[in-house]
């Protein structure tokens, strides 16, 4: 019946997404798989090979699985942005089981909105000519958007920069469990933010959300 068959092939994209092993499922399937090579896994070829899967739900929980996957390698250096999209995500999935989505706007969503969210990010450091740490730090001052008003994009920018390369001369593999290390950076933060004019009623929020970003990159550091 359809309901074997689409319960047969959930159990494969499960399966070959917890290994690793995507471009599996469409051989399993008997779908024809996209040429991915070079482009990513949210590449325009492949999202619109998904988009044309004969079944929609299949489609559906293929999407959702390899966006979740993404932004979840993506929270492990960028703490706002993956917030966001995980978010952005979620409040789809709850609006497609409460049927305010039929599967194929949930589907187009996921493409057009959050993958494109997510290549947009993705190509933003080379953008703005910021290394993925600085990009973190300039999403995670930029959360503010009045600091964006008031600074502009090209003070925010090096108003990043600045932050990130106090944090690099600040951070000790073990400055999270020391609370001396954990002040001294609150204090170099703090500083920086006033000398490029940042809203002062929005430091403490900023200084909160920097210190969190700076313990993943301490994470980083520690799993490298």
């Amino acid at each position: 019946s359809n309901l074997e068959i689409e319960t047969a092939v959930k159990q494969i994209i499960d399966e070959a997404l917890s290994s690793d092993k995507v471009i599996d499922i469409f051989d399993a399937a008997g779908i024809q798989k996209p040429d991915v090579s070079g482009l990513g896994i949210l590449s325009d070829e492949f999202l619109l090979e998904v988009k044309g899967m004969q079944h929609k739900n299949l489609a559906m929980e293929l999407l959702k699985k390899i966006l979740t996957e993404e932004i979840k390698l993506m929270s492990k250096r960028n703490l706002v942005q993956s917030k966001k999209l995980l978010e952005m995500l979620e409040n789809a999935i709850k609006k497609y089981q409460n049927n305010l989505l039929s599967t194929t706007e949930i589907i187009q969503f996921m493409v057009d909105e959050v993958a494109k969210k997510l290549k947009t990010e993705r190509n933003k450091g080379k953008e703005m000519n910021l290394n993925d740490d600085e990009v973190a730090f300039y999403d995670a001052l930029a959360e503010n958007e009045s600091a964006l008003e008031v600074l502009g994009k090209d003070d925010l920018r090096k108003l990043a920069i600045e932050i990130a390369d106090k944090i690099r001369a600040n951070t000790t593999i073990d400055w999270t469990i020391r609370e001396s290390a954990r002040a001294k950076l609150m204090v170099a933060v703090r500083r920086t933010l006033s000398k490029y004019g940042y809203p002062p009623d929005k430091q403490a929020k900023a200084i909160e959300t920097v210190l969190k970003q700076a313990e993943l990159m301490a994470d980083i550091v520690v799993s490298e």
